[in-house]
């Protein structure tokens, strides 16, 4: 079962989960990263360039996710050290800091609004994030060439590769194809036609949907649709 609110920290998704079923729907790319509480342990989560699967026992999953971009400011590490990884929160921050983390967790009736309570301290004590991310992830979440929005921001090329691997853990090219891909997601378990979900998300066609999803989420969208519902 899976839940989820906005929070109070703006962009940011309150969510917890509880993983019943070894067959149920993977954790997908979107551009996002998460600080966790599974099982009495702090963890971040990177960003994703495929499909991650939790697996294996019941196990109950609590998480904040940041919007696209935001999480390396707050964390204080660039999200292409994280990629395609799940962290313990000692690894990245002091363990003193991270012990008395854990025990406000370990003590709470509700760890998703702990998490939540813990980052918005954070963010109080952390530069804004910068906000010519959000316009790149606008700009791409609409369909727009990378190249045009480099031209729209003012930045060359290597500039905005650069500023996206810090902040989203990959380049542009990547984070635009993963915003795809949740579009395409978003109109197919609404019930639209793979046709019709293609051509609105962007793809040349449904063949071109199909190879995507099957490389980013390791399996045909049909079945995923399936496991995810």
């Amino acid at each position: 079962m899976y839940v989820e609110r906005a929070s109070r920290l703006p962009g940011a998704v309150v969510w917890s989960r509880t993983v019943e079923n070894p067959t149920a729907g993977p954790v997908l790319p979107d551009g996002c990263m998460d600080l966790l509480w599974n099982e009495g342990r702090l963890l971040v989560a990177g960003p994703d360039t495929r499909a991650y699967a939790p697996g294996g026992e019941p196990t109950h999953w609590a998480g904040i996710r940041f919007a696209p971009g935001t999480a390396p400011t707050y964390l204080g590490v660039p999200a292409h050290e994280l990629r395609d990884r799940r962290v313990d929160l000692t690894d990245l921050w002091p363990t003193a800091t991270v012990r008395r983390l854990h025990t406000r967790m370990a003590n709470s009736p509700d760890p998703a609004a702990e998490l939540e309570r813990m980052a918005l301290e954070r963010a109080a004590q952390t530069p804004a994030p910068d906000p010519l991310l959000r316009h790149l992830v606008a700009a791409l979440d609409t369909g727009r060439p990378v190249a045009a929005t480099a031209d729209e921001l003012g930045l060359g090329a290597r500039q905005l590769h650069r500023r996206s691997l810090t902040a989203f853990g990959y380049g542009p090219k990547t984070l635009a194809r993963v915003l795809r891909l949740q579009r395409a997601l978003t109109l197919a378990r609404a019930g639209v036609p793979f046709a019709e979900t293609a051509a609105r998300s962007g793809y040349a066609d449904q063949a071109h949907l199909a190879r995507d999803v099957k490389e980013l989420a390791g399996m045909p969208l049909g079945e995923l649709l399936r496991r995810s519902g």
